[in-house]
C-alpha cells in the first residue's frame, strides 16, 4: 500500500479515483482524472518547502541503493568483506554492467522492514563497511573501471564498537584515497546524505544529487537539539541549514541536480533509475574524453575550491 505525506492528500484521492476508473474500464473518466492528477502534481510539487523535501528524501517507498542497482545493472556480482574484520551489509559493492560500460557500484543501503533494517544497521556503516567500499574502489582503479557511488545514510554508525575499530580513520582514509583514485568517479546522493558517513563515498570527479535528496553535516533533528535543545524544531533547522539539492547547487557545493520525476522517485522508480543511469554514462564519457591529467587536475580544483572565499 502506497504511503502518502500530508501535502500529498489530494494526490492520494485522485489516484484512488483513477484505480476505481480502471476497474470500471471508464476510459473517459480515466483521461480526465489523469489530467487532473498531472495538474495537482505540478501544483503540489512546484513549491515544496525544504522540510517537505526532507520528508521525500526519507520516504519509506523511496528507492534505496539496492533498488537502483537491480534496475540499472546487469550481469552483476557482489563484492563482500573488507578482508580485515567482517562484511558490513550497510555498504553494497557490485561489479557488472550499466549499459555497455563495465563498472563498479558502491551504495549505502538502509533496508526495509524490521529484520532488514537491523541487518543493514539502518544504513549506518561501520568502519569495515567503508574499508570494503575502498577495496571495491581500488578494484575499479586496478581494472580501469568507472566507479558509481550511491549515497544514502543518516550518518556513519557512532557506536562503541565502530569507534574502537577506528571509524574516523576509515572515513578519513576514504576521503584521501578517493581523492587520488585514478579512474572516472561519479557520486550521487539518492536520498539522505548525512555527515561523514556520506562524505566517505562522496569524493568524486562528479558529485550530484537527486532532485528530492538532502545533504548535510548533521541531521535537522540533531541540529535543533544542539542549537535550541529541542529536536521538535527540526523543520526550522531544515529551513536554515540549506540542505536541499537546489540550495547546494546554488552554493556551488555540488555539480548537478538530477531530475527525478516531479512526483518523486517513490512514485516512479523506473524513470528515476533511468535518470541515474543516463547521468552516469554521460559523465563517464565526458570524463574519459578529458584524459587522465586534465580529469585529475579538474578534480583537485573542484575539491580544493569548496569553501573558498576572497577578500575585497
Amino acid at each position: 500500500m502506497a504511503i502518502y505525506l500530508d501535502f500529498e492528500k489530494k494526490i492520494k484521492i485522485i489516484q484512488e479515483d483513477i484505480i476505481s476508473a480502471q476497474v470500471r474500464h471508464d476510459d473517459i473518466a480515466l483521461e480526465e482524472l489523469q489530467a487532473t492528477l498531472d495538474k495537482e502534481v505540478k501544483k503540489s510539487y512546484s513549491k515544496l518547502s525544504p522540510f517537505q523535501k526532507l520528508q521525500l528524501a526519507r520516504h519509506i517507498d523511496r528507492p534505496y541503493a539496492l533498488d537502483y542497482i537491480n534496475l540499472i545493472m546487469r550481469d552483476k556480482y557482489e563484492i563482500h568483506g573488507d578482508r580485515h574484520f567482517r562484511d558490513d551489509e550497510a555498504i553494497l559493492c557490485y561489479m557488472g554492467y550499466i549499459g555497455d560500460e563495465k563498472v563498479v557500484v558502491i551504495g549505502e543501503q538502509k533496508g526495509r522492514g524490521t529484520k532488514n533494517k537491523i541487518r543493514r544497521n539502518f544504513g549506518m556503516p561501520h568502519p569495515e563497511g567503508y574499508r570494503k567500499a575502498l577495496r571495491a574502489a581500488k578494484l575499479a582503479e586496478k581494472f580501469n573501471l568507472p566507479l558509481l557511488m550511491l549515497v544514502d545514510t543518516p550518518g556513519a554508525y557512532p557506536g562503541l564498537g565502530a569507534e574502537e575499530r577506528n571509524q574516523s580513520e576509515a572515513i578519513a582514509r576514504n576521503l584521501l584515497e578517493l581523492a587520488e583514485l585514478d579512474t572516472q568517479t561519479v557520486s550521487i546522493v539518492i536520498g539522505e546524505g548525512g555527515s561523514g558517513g556520506a562524505l566517505a563515498i562522496g569524493v568524486a570527479d562528479r558529485f550530484a544529487m537527486m532532485r528530492y535528496s538532502v545533504f548535510s553535516v548533521i541531521s535537522p533533528e540533531g541540529c535543533s537539539a544542539i542549537l535550541w535543545n529541542d529536536p521538535k524544531k527540526a523543520e526550522a533547522a531544515t529551513n536554515a541549514m540549506k540542505i536541499t539539492s537546489d540550495d547546494l547547487k546554488e552554493l556551488n557545493l555540488i555539480d548537478d541536480v538530477i531530475d527525478e520525476p516531479q512526483i518523486g522517485a517513490h512514485r516512479d522508480r523506473d524513470a528515476s533509475a533511468k535518470a541515474i543511469s543516463d547521468y552516469f554514462l554521460t559523465q563517464v564519457k565526458e570524463l574519459r574524453d578529458m584524459g587522465t591529467e586534465a580529469r585529475m587536475e579538474a578534480r583537485y580544483q573542484r575539491l580544493t575550491g569548496v569553501g573558498a572565499f576572497s577578500e575585497e
